[in-house]
């Protein structure tokens, strides 16, 4: 590990802060700095022409993003920590606070489960008003929040597998991978995974605008998931197999076999190990913008409906799994804290 104690401590605070109380709200947050940095430089430089052009200007956003990142992270970082060893600390827990979403991914998946639950109680002339789906227009809605595809076309249990699959790549992309290049680099390697991440969240989309302009954003997400998405999956198997309410071997045999089904280098990986933990087929059909796109389905054999109560299950697999993974960054890290 490339880290002195200060910053062990700056990443198990910055841990425990976002089991605790999640996104911070009203403060300073990195993420919707970047968001606005990306925006702002999108008007600056986007132009339609020619797929090269287009690519290099994209390429531009990401490098003035990610030289931003790293200077404002590294220096803020640095000098509060010259002028106090215990304010750079804090300063350095609040960073690494920001870089993670466990409890911020529950909450906003549980308002679909809740939604769900509430159409459930739902009986007799209230029954009725159901049918014009008003609670299940609440869970679409809340589903929109956590999803990239379209909701108003998905049933029921379209909507609990589209959320289950959320907090399973979310698992990923959300915590381990930040919890991997904090672990490796700090909160300074943890804001810029987050700068990335987020570039590839709003320009990273295969379509006219974005093709050519977000695919250096796309690819360079890719990368830096490549390895975390791998380790997550793994940390998933495991926690299906500690725990049993989840099957360990039905989440290692369907990793094996579909983990690379989907076109995204990624994504796949956590979904076929949370697909066979919970017996549950995933993935398929969806569509993006009005636009179908055929993925094949994760977990074929599962045949079983999708219940809410799946919802709350692959949050608490997703709960082990992210201690799973910080107990062994923490165990890597005993040589440093011990010196």
């Amino acid at each position: 590990m490339l880290l002195d104690r200060d910053c062990i401590y700056m990443l198990a605070a910055g841990f425990l802060l976002d089991l605790i109380i999640g996104d911070p709200e009203g403060i300073f947050h990195i993420v919707r700095l970047s968001g606005g940095e990306i925006s702002v430089l999108e008007k600056l430089l986007y132009r339609k022409g020619r797929p090269s052009r287009e690519f290099l200007r994209g390429l531009i956003l990401v490098v003035i993003c990610l030289l931003s990142a790293t200077a404002l992270s590294f220096f803020l970082l640095y000098f509060i920590s010259k002028l106090s060893r215990i304010a750079g600390v804090i300063f350095g827990a609040l960073l690494s606070w920001q870089c993670l979403a466990i409890k911020c991914l529950k909450v906003s998946s549980m308002k679909v489960y809740d939604a769900l639950k509430r159409e459930d109680g739902l009986s007799g002339a209230e029954a009725e008003l159901s049918q014009s789906g008003v609670e299940l227009a609440n869970a679409r809605r809340e589903l929109s929040m956590i999803v990239g595809r379209d909701t108003d076309r998905l049933d029921r249990a379209g909507i609990i597998r589209a959320a289950v699959e959320s907090v399973a790549e979310s698992s990923s992309d959300g915590i381990i991978a930040p919890l991997f290049y904090l672990f490796l680099f700090g909160p300074v390697g943890g804001v810029i995974y987050k700068t990335v991440n987020t570039m590839d969240s709003m320009l990273g989309y295969r379509n006219e605008r974005y093709e050519y302009f977000g695919k250096a954003a796309a690819r360079l997400d890719d990368i830096l998931n490549f390895i975390p998405s791998r380790l997550t999956a793994l940390f998933m198997i495991t926690a299906a197999f500690i725990h049993t309410s989840f099957s360990g071997r039905g989440a290692l045999k369907v990793w094996l076999r579909d983990r690379n089904l989907l076109k995204s280098p990624n994504a796949g990986q956590t979904e076929a190990a949370a697909s066979g933990a919970l017996s549950l087929r995933l993935a398929g059909p969806a569509y993006y913008k009005g636009v179908l796109s055929d993925k094949p389905f994760i977990g074929a054999e599962f045949e079983r409906e999708s219940v809410p109560g799946d919802i709350k299950r692959i949050n608490n697999l997703m709960y082990l799994t992210s201690f799973l993974a910080f107990f062994t960054g923490l165990f890597f890290s005993i040589p440093t804290i011990c010196n």
